[in-house]
């Protein structure tokens, strides 16, 4: 029997409801550590080159990096990351989409702001 590729496996997990929501908890971490490495990449800097300007351990950055790492970051850390390229960080908050909910809190949101 052939081993499924990954893009059939996840299809399959995910049509469980825990996998969705552990799937759904973790995805922001997975996304960041994914921009962090694309943003590194694109200034065409090695992890050796981004630790020297952090004044850091390239291990260090390899951990920042890993999608399979435990630590969360600091927002500190994301920064210097981010500065060290010449970008800046920006935070965004995206309501849920939760029955329909989500354009009324986005409307509310939005008059704050103005």
């Amino acid at each position: 029997m052939a081993r499924p590729d990954f893009k059939s496996f996840k299809k399959k997990a995910l049509e469980r409801p825990e996998v969705v929501e552990q799937y759904e908890r973790l995805s922001p971490a997975y996304e960041l550590r994914r921009n962090l490495v694309a943003l590194r990449q694109e200034a065409g800097l090695t992890q050796e080159e981004l630790a020297d300007r952090l004044k850091t351990k390239k291990s260090n950055i390899s951990r920042l990096e890993s999608v399979n790492s435990t630590i969360s970051p600091k927002l500190s850390t994301i920064t210097d990351y981010a500065e060290a390229m010449g970008y800046h960080v920006k935070i965004e908050f995206v309501p849920k989409e939760t029955r329909g909910h989500s354009k009324g809190l986005q409307r509310t949101a939005e008059k704050r702001r103005r």
